[in-house]
């Protein structure tokens, strides 16, 4: 139980880290944090204390295995985050190329 809400609480964090801070790069970490708890919180939901590897040999019964489903969930999620994080970085780097800085604000008043 401790781990879901550590898991809570890392969520917490990476969403208020988005939704509070005012530099591109912080919001762009805040939602990789968020991100990776939702990661972690499947990871728990799938494992299974005592279980076995979902690798079916014959020897285990069926109920005490792992679900893979999680896992394979978390594969995908991770390459989908991978590919998010990298283009709100290339969008942030277009962004300070234009402006100068990463602060949102000072962003909002230079619009033309």
């Amino acid at each position: 139980m401790t781990a879901y809400i550590l898991c809570l609480v890392l969520f917490s964090l990476g969403v208020y880290c988005a939704v509070s801070k005012r530099n591109l790069i912080k919001i762009i970490v805040g939602v990789a944090i968020a991100e990776y708890a939702v990661n972690l919180m499947f990871i728990l939901v799938g494992y299974r204390v005592g279980g076995v590897p979902p690798i079916y040999t014959g020897s285990g019964a069926p109920g005490s295995m792992v679900d893979p489903l999680p896992h394979a969930l978390v594969l995908t999620a991770i390459v989908i985050g991978l590919a998010t994080t990298a283009l709100l970085a290339a969008i942030a780097m277009r962004i300070y190329r234009k402006y100068g800085t990463y602060d949102v604000n000072e962003i909002r008043e230079l619009r033309g």
